[in-house]
């Protein structure tokens, strides 16, 4: 068999050895619940969460006391959606966020629109970027929060975060940034971006899966939330449960791990990336690369391949792991709402693959993958009458079809 190469980053990552390493203790030995107050046990357990918090907070640059554990992130923005406008809708019922947004956010968004909620959907330009001028524009008397994410899933782009939160802060807006897959990847000052609350995850960043997190910030202005879930009043009211205390641990470890690489790492990425983008570009025709080129992240790289189904070509190389631009959804292939949202033909969405690199992609890996895409590309061509007929000259926008 031949070796599988992991080119699915931004799906979820490798937990790191490093990471295991710190985990480990807290599974047997020091067990506790850091809610236990009367014994040594919950006393160990309860420092550990503490330092943990401590350090991820510092990470980008919140105080301890600003940084909410939850399950990951999607419960992370599920939290400070919800539980902004539940909290304020005294205030208003008007919420702005994006549609390029990760489901989490726009599923919770439609949500709220049944509590009597309005939604704008902000749209993006061909590169996947908003435009501050819409934001500026949809902004009203009834709005409460904006939610915009930091850096795409789907094609890596960055947003400009710090001018959203500008524009918030000046209009006393709340402002909420998913930065998922930002995290680790670039550099995150809270104050400096007047971002008022952010989700985050621990697998993104090679951690444990099931652990995540939410800043919420405690002045100027003090967030407040109504909680989700409700028991026993864990980390300050606003989500009840029995800490992980295992996985907190990891978290911590990978944020910081991640911090200490990041400079280092997003180079090598960068490097790798441009490479396989270069070689992919000059050897296969009728290709393009979705998403701002100067402002995405290292280790994403969107591009689609004309006249090839994105699905077929992963089929073609079941060896590496990639993602395309379909979802399948109910036994059937939907093109991404990301890449439609940007103006890409419904066509070309079919025809694109996600590769997402990691701080375990090797030189060596790149190679093998440049091979089997461009010989799987191809090949697949070979067996296609459209590319056939684009090449003899054809326009294909001008050819009459008929159904039999």
């Amino acid at each position: 068999m031949e070796k599988s190469i992991y080119m699915d980053n931004h799906a979820t990552t490798p937990m790191d050895p490093k990471v295991l390493e710190a985990m480990l203790p807290y599974f047997c030995e020091t067990f506790g619940n850091a809610s236990s107050k009367n014994h040594s046990f919950g006393w160990e357990a309860d420092e550990a969460v503490k330092s943990s918090r401590q350090l991820i907070a510092k990470s980008i640059g919140a105080k301890e006391l600003e940084f909410v554990f939850t399950s990951g992130a999607t419960e992370s923005n599920n939290l400070a959606i919800t539980g902004v406008a539940r909290m304020y809708k005294e205030k208003g019922n008007h919420i702005i966020t994006v549609i390029t947004e990760h489901k989490a956010v726009l599923d919770t968004c439609d949500a709220l629109t049944h509590e009597g909620f309005e939604i704008t959907y902000l749209g993006v330009d061909k590169d996947g970027m908003i435009s501050l001028d819409e934001l500026k524009n949809s902004i009203t008397d009834k709005t409460i929060l904006v939610s915009v994410m930091h850096a795409n899933n789907e094609i890596g782009v960055i947003q400009p975060i710090k001018e959203v939160g500008a524009i918030c802060k000046d209009k006393g807006i709340l402002f909420h940034t998913d930065a998922t897959q930002a995290i680790g990847k670039i550099k995150i000052d809270v104050d400096d971006m007047n971002i008022d609350l952010l989700s985050m995850s621990a697998h993104k960043i090679y951690g444990p899966k099931g652990i995540g997190g939410l800043y919420v910030r405690r002045r100027k202005p003090r967030v407040r939330l109504t909680p989700l879930i409700h028991g026993g009043g864990h980390e300050r009211g606003m989500r009840s449960g029995t800490l992980n205390v295992p996985s907190i641990v990891g978290f911590a470890k990978a944020i910081e791990l991640a911090n200490n690489e990041m400079s280092q790492e997003n180079q090598r990425l960068s490097t790798l990336r441009d490479k396989l983008e270069k070689a992919l570009m000059d050897a296969i025709d009728y290709t393009q690369v979705n998403g701002k080129k100067d402002s995405r992240l290292p280790g994403n790289l969107n591009i689609s391949f004309h006249y090839v189904e994105g699905e077929g070509l992963m089929m073609a190389m079941p060896q590496i792991a990639v993602s395309s631009g379909s979802a399948c959804t109910s036994s059937s292939l939907e093109p991404s709402y990301v890449l439609q949202a940007m103006g890409i033909p419904d066509v070309l969405c079919h025809s694109s693959i996600r590769f997402g690199l990691g701080r375990f992609t090797t030189a060596e890996e790149i190679d093998l993958v440049i091979e089997k895409v461009i010989s799987s590309v191809k090949r697949l061509r070979d067996l296609s009458p459209l590319y056939e007929m684009v090449l003899e000259g054809i326009d294909l926008d001008t050819v009459a079809w008929t159904e039999h």
